[in-house]
């Protein structure tokens, strides 16, 4: 009669910090948030040892590069309205409208 040793319980799965998760969905929708919760995930997850890290950081680069290219969209869009406005280069023409 042979008795086998049981093996060890495996422990729980590490969670993923749910902020980590929000950063990343924030990057895409509303950027400036995405940087802002994935630096408050990236201090949680150093504090619990959760998982997420990685979702974390991406949701700051991506909530960085996003924000910087709305602001850079800005800046070009006032940009040629002013250069419009200057040059006098307005082209109003009618619409033909159906009776």
């Amino acid at each position: 009669m042979s008795y086998y040793q049981q093996g060890g319980y495996h422990p729980p799965p590490r969670r993923t910090n749910g902020l980590a998760i929000a950063a990343l969905v924030c990057a895409f929708v509303v950027a400036p948030a995405g940087i802002v919760l994935g630096v408050i995930a990236r201090n949680q997850i150093k504090q619990t040892g959760e998982d997420g890290r990685g979702l974390a950081t991406a949701g700051i680069v991506l909530g960085t590069v996003f924000t910087l290219l709305s602001v850079i969209a800005v800046v070009l869009w006032f940009v040629f309205v002013a250069w419009v406005v200057k040059t006098g280069n307005v082209v109003v023409t009618d619409f033909p409208t159906t009776r």
